[in-house]
Formats: structure tokens, sequence, C-alpha cells
């Protein structure tokens, strides 16, 4: 038997549902790794039109699927071991409810309890532009120990498709984890005199 490492999900209303739906995909492969996910209300109207997917597709995608109100699940407790929560995308007051302990719905409370115990929290947060709000939000959290991962793609990588964009942020945010990416993004290495 593996004994697997959790990771905690999350998805929100923000744009960007590609972000999540692909982290569910790449760790569906690794038999060493168990997802847990939450999706909002507002997630699952932006699955649907970002992506044309529907509950039922993306929960196919994980290993153990809980409620957004479901505030007795597992994860949203300190003593049920997880490596961490990545919430992908979040919206701006799923990060002003994390930045300020506002523990009201299961992705909250689930990145709450990772800050609590020290385990990696990633946001990455999907809004643009910024207001002063957001800003200070951002730096709570990162004040708190978490990570704060807008999905901006790197242009060194020469990609040309929003796919190759969309792995290259998810294999950054993946390895921070530990988790076998293979080739989802290439390393910056320098540019060797090719200047």
């Amino acid at each position: 038997m593996i004994n697997k490492k959790r990771l905690v999900i999350a998805m929100t209303g923000a744009t960007g549902a590609i972000y999540g739906v692909r982290m569910l995909q790449v760790l569906k492969e690794l038999p060493e790794w168990e997802t847990h996910l939450v999706i909002s209300s507002a997630g699952l109207v932006n699955l649907k039109y970002e992506l044309d997917m529907d509950r039922s597709d993306v929960y196919r995608l994980a290993d153990v699927t809980h409620g957004i109100n479901d505030i007795a699940s597992c994860i949203a407790s300190g003593s049920f071991k997880t490596e961490g929560v990545i919430v992908a995308p979040c919206s701006m007051k799923t990060l002003a409810a994390i930045a300020h302990g506002f523990g009201d719905n299961l992705i909250s409370r689930s990145a709450d309890v990772a800050l609590k115990e020290r385990r990696k929290t990633v946001l990455l947060p999907r809004e643009t532009p910024l207001n002063l709000a957001h800003i200070r939000n951002m730096a709570a959290v990162t004040e708190m120990g978490g990570i704060i991962f807008p999905p901006m793609p790197a242009f060194y990588n020469k990609s040309d498709s929003v796919k190759a964009m969309v792995d290259e942020g998810v294999g950054r945010i993946l390895d921070m984890f530990g988790v076998d990416v293979g080739e989802l993004f290439t390393p910056w290495i320098g540019l060797n005199g090719k200047i």
C-alpha cells in the first residue's frame, strides 16, 4: 500500500478554472498523491462557462470531494495531515476571507487550517488591476506564511499556446510541494552566452 501525500485543491469563482483542473489532471496520474477538492458555487459557474465542464466532470479528477459548506469535513481540521492547500483560482472575496481568518466556508477554513498548522498555502489570485484592499490582503496572507502566486506566464520559454502557459504555472506551483512535474515546465538555466 502506498502512503499517499494529501493535497487540497480549492477552486473559486475567479477566472482561470483551467489552473485548478490542470492540477487535478496532473495529480490524478501520480499514485503517490491524494487530492481533496472543494469548489465554490461561483467556481462551478466558471467551470461551465470557461471549460464547458460540470461538477461531475471535475469531481472525477479528484480522489475525494467536499461540499463548500461542509465545515465538519476532515480538511477543516489541523489533525488531518495534508501537504497544504492550493486555491486555484482565488477570488478577491476568498483572498479577503483567508487574509482575515474568516472561515465562512470550507475553502477559507481549509486555508486557515493550513496556515495555522504552518503548511504550505498557495493562492492564485485572478484580478487586475488591483486595488489597495487586494494588495493589503495579499500582504496579510504573505505575513502569515502563505504564498501569493498570480498566474503570470513566463515568456522566456517562448510558449506557443495557452496550454503551455498554464502548464508552466501549474508545474511551478506543484514543484513547490515536491510533486514530480516531469516536463510541465522548463526551469530557467541562464542564457549561457546566447546573447
